[in-house]
């Protein structure tokens, strides 16, 4: 997990009781190896110390990220107790600066993968993607033992919440497979994983839809110190919208602009109906129109900057019937005329 700034001073938000208490009861057991007592974090985060020995209750996801970030402090291991050496506080925030600078989320996970083998080589994360599914995969190099669950649930989600942050995109799971047989909480994990759960599986990891891999990277280092004051957050709550048919309009827009004169020939390439795409995009906030412009003024101010064609061609190659039309569409856009723009450059 991310490091975050928790504040026990202030009461756990209300929530329904869902995290189990078996990620709790991890926590107690890495304070245990490093021969502290757990009761005073407990005790801040306004956990009863009884319950870690009922099985079968659960905290809320404000109770879980206040636990998580005390101890992390207290313990300065961001692990937890999971790996062979302590992952000193910042570990996982050094990750993300680390992959922020990447021009699309293939590449961010890529990169954070194989940093994290930097951090420990106890597990071995890998990305790939074939037919369709991407698969971001958890292999356990040294047996985890009784932080197994904890430790791979963890991973995986926040690199989850890492990967739809970094797009500022909701991603949903097709389906999440782990090694380990169902717990006594499995019901918990219609809460921790969306999609289908296996257990018992030949390996840990998660699969998502193959064209997340291509949407952009939209943070920066101002996003970043922002997202870090309160990080665990990545892990407990979905993100609000999905991009993806929002940049696969605008990939087609822009690589295909034949498809462009109308929603029906569009629709028809992304093999939906016109309806459809309409409904979708305003269900990701945003609109046909808008998605045309953008891709249009972008590739109307590389031409005029980068090549000496004459207006009425760029006009045609950006899909506009006539140069007077596109003149009038620029001005809309940036505030000057086409040749302006290009002689201020």
């Amino acid at each position: 997990m991310v490091s975050p700034k928790p504040t026990p001073e202030q009461p756990p938000e209300q929530g329904r009781a869902e995290t189990p208490i078996a990620f709790i009861q991890g926590i107690a057991k890495a304070y245990t190896q490093r021969g502290l007592r757990v009761e005073d974090a407990l005790k801040k985060a306004q956990i009863e110390p009884k319950l870690l020995k009922k099985n079968n209750a659960r905290v809320t996801a404000m109770q879980m990220e206040l636990m998580s970030g005390i101890a992390m402090q207290e313990l300065d291991d961001e692990g937890l107790g999971w790996f062979s050496r302590r992952l000193p506080w910042g570990s996982y925030g050094m990750l993300v600066r680390a992959s922020l600078t990447s021009p699309t989320l293939g590449v961010a996970l890529a990169r954070w993968c194989r940093h994290h083998g930097l951090l420990t080589d106890d597990i071995r994360l890998s990305l790939n993607g074939s037919n369709g599914i991407a698969t971001l995969q958890l292999d356990e190099v040294r047996e985890l033992g009784v932080f197994q669950e904890f430790c791979v649930v963890s991973v995986l989600r926040n690199a989850l919440g890492v990967a739809c942050w970094l797009t500022d995109s909701r991603i949903p799971l097709a389906a999440t497979h782990l090694r380990f047989a169902p717990p006594a909480h499995v019901d918990s994990y219609r809460v921790l994983f969306d999609g289908t759960t296996h257990f018992n599986a030949p390996t840990h990891c998660l699969q998502f839809d193959e064209g997340y891999l291509d949407l952009p990277v939209r943070r920066d280092e101002a996003a970043l110190q922002q997202m870090l004051q309160r990080a665990l957050l990545l892990t407990v709550r979905p993100y609000r919208r999905d991009r993806l048919l929002v940049e696969k309009v605008r990939q087609t827009l822009a690589q295909h602009p034949e498809h462009s004169r109308n929603a029906d020939d569009l629709a028809a390439w992304l093999n939906m109906s016109a309806r459809t795409l309409h409904r979708q995009l305003q269900e990701e906030g945003a609109s046909l129109q808008q998605l045309k412009d953008s891709v249009r003024e972008q590739r109307a101010r590389e031409l005029l900057l980068r090549s000496g064609k004459a207006l009425k061609q760029i006009a045609t190659e950006v899909g506009f019937s006539n140069e007077k039309s596109f003149i009038r569409a620029f001005k809309t856009w940036t505030g000057q005329a086409p040749e302006a723009f290009r002689q201020s450059a």
